[in-house]
C-alpha cells in the first residue's frame, strides 16, 4: 500500500509541471472577429472601418500568459467602410494594393503583463512591409461555452501605426489623410 502510495506521489512530481505548462491553440471564430480602424480625414472627421475573415492561432499557455504567441492573418480584401467606391479606392494599389498584397500577418515576438492586460509586441506586415508594433490588449475574457460545443475567450486589443511607414498611400499628405491610424482588434477564440 505504502509502494503504491509512494508511486503515486513520485507519478505526480513528475507530471504535475508539465500538466501545469499545458499550452492550448485557439482559433478565431471568423464571424465573431474584426479588425476595426479609424482614420482622419481632410482633417476634418475619422473615417471608420473594418477588416473580417480573421485566421491563425494563439497558443495560450494557461498558466503563464506571457509564454503564450499569436500568429493572425487578416483578409485585406475584406475593407469595409459602408461606401463601395471608397472601398475599391482601398483595395486598389492607390492603398492597399490589395491584388499584391491580399493578406497582412501579425506574429507576436513578446507577451508580458501590464496592469490587468498586456502588452504584446509583434512583427506586423502589411502591404509587403514589415514593421514592429505593441498591442495593448484587455484582460481575456472567458472562457465561456460556445454554442459549437468549445471553450471560447475574447480579446480586445489597440494599437496605432503609420500608414506611410507600411508604404500605404505615400502621395497622400496627412491633411488629406491622416498618417496615424488607430486599430481595434476584437477576436473571439475557440479552444481546439
Amino acid at each position: 500500500m505504502v509502494k503504491h502510495l509512494l508511486s503515486a506521489v513520485a507519478g505526480l512530481v513528475i507530471v504535475g509541471p508539465l500538466a501545469l505548462a499545458q499550452t492550448s491553440t485557439w482559433i478565431p471564430d471568423k464571424t465573431h472577429s474584426e479588425v476595426d480602424f479609424s482614420v482622419v480625414h481632410m482633417s476634418l472627421s475619422n473615417v471608420r472601418g473594418h477588416f473580417g475573415n480573421i485566421e491563425g492561432a494563439i497558443v495560450m499557455n494557461e498558466t503563464d500568459m506571457t509564454k503564450s504567441t499569436v500568429n493572425v492573418t487578416i483578409d485585406v480584401s475584406t475593407v469595409d467602410t459602408g461606401v463601395a467606391p471608397r472601398d475599391s479606392d482601398l483595395k486598389s494599389s492607390s492603398f492597399f494594393d490589395a491584388a499584391q498584397y491580399p493578406k497582412a500577418n501579425f506574429v507576436s515576438t513578446k507577451v508580458v503583463k501590464s496592469g490587468a492586460g498586456l502588452q504584446i509586441t509583434g512583427d506586423l506586415t502589411l502591404h509587403g512591409v514589415t514593421k514592429p508594433v505593441v498591442l495593448k490588449v484587455e484582460a481575456p475574457i472567458g472562457p465561456v461555452p460556445g454554442m459549437d460545443h468549445k471553450l471560447h475567450s475574447g480579446f480586445a486589443a489597440t494599437t496605432t501605426i503609420s500608414r506611410t511607414a507600411f508604404g500605404i498611400a505615400p502621395k497622400y499628405p496627412a491633411a488629406v489623410v491622416g498618417d496615424e491610424v488607430k486599430l481595434t482588434i476584437d477576436l473571439d477564440v475557440a479552444k481546439q
